[in-house]
């Protein structure tokens, strides 16, 4: 488990002068966990930004997705693992920075939870992978190391620090 710092964002006066409550990280995780479709944005080599809906799994306070090792992102983050990842609700905003990286072949009692969550999730849509789905690839963890996060904006936008 990461240690996890909250605090109140900076925002410019005018924006959020008058805060009446913070978030927790439970609420950050939950929305994280139960949420259907994801917007990765990664940076090309080049340095143009890339955005692809993923779907994924929080397992331990990381995201898991998977995909081709040759999409457009997959090889971005080889060259630069830093990414944001956000919902798609605008009102109630969740906006994480960190890192991503391929995994590697995940342990087999790894593996099972995986399988079971993204089935849980996402077998109703068509996609239920098995355990070794992801032994010769495919399969990538980001790590948040910030988040920003709130259900009102200038009622309680707040902030997570995340040190792994």
């Amino acid at each position: 488990m990461p240690e996890i710092k909250i605090i109140r964002p900076h925002f410019p006066k005018g924006y959020v002068d008058h805060p009446t409550s913070i978030l927790t990280w439970d609420y950050v995780a939950e929305r994280l966990s139960n949420s259907k479709n994801y917007w990765l944005c990664s940076v090309r080599p080049d340095g143009r930004p890339h955005s692809v809906p993923r779907w994924g799994v929080m397992v331990d306070n990381k995201f898991y997705y998977d995909g081709s090792p040759e999409t457009v992102h997959a090889r971005n983050i080889l060259q630069n693992p830093s990414i944001s990842l956000h919902l798609e609700n605008g009102d109630q905003a969740l906006i994480a920075e960190g890192t991503t990286r391929p995994s590697e072949k995940p342990d087999p009692e790894l593996a099972v939870l995986l399988s079971k969550t993204f089935c849980a999730k996402y077998e109703k849509f068509g996609y239920a992978p098995k355990p070794d789905q992801w032994d010769a690839g495919g399969l990538f963890v980001f790590s948040p190391m910030k988040v920003l996060a709130w259900t009102v904006f200038f009622e309680d936008p707040t902030k997570f620090l995340l040190t792994w």
